[in-house]
């Protein structure tokens, strides 16, 4: 069974045991992640869609860490006038581990 939900303006789709990488949550390791955003579910042949979302429909799943992604590089030049700068980003994430999805 899979579902997709909706999580910080972006979608994922999630199965039991997967490890997500989601936008930083103010919650502390090892807490519960509960979210009733759940826009499909499907599995089994079957597929039920809400509009928009699903009624009844839970994922529940457990905060792992929290993590920083890859190194973004911005650079900027302007032509002619030896104009350099360079500043690197990291962005804040929260790892999730999907436990249950009920319907």
């Amino acid at each position: 069974m899979f579902a997709i939900i909706r999580q910080g303006n972006k979608q994922y789709r999630v199965t039991e045991g997967d490890t997500l990488q989601l936008d930083l949550m103010n919650i502390e390791n090892g807490a519960s992640f509960e979210t009733d955003q759940v826009l499909a579910l499907g599995g089994d042949g079957e597929m039920k869609v809400g509009h928009p979302l699903v009624d009844g429909a839970k994922v529940q799943g457990t905060v792992i860490d929290r993590v920083k992604g890859e190194k973004l590089i911005i650079f900027r030049r302007k032509r002619r006038k030896t104009h350099r700068r360079k500043v690197g980003h990291r962005q804040h994430h929260t790892l999730v581990k999907i436990d249950k999805i009920s319907a």
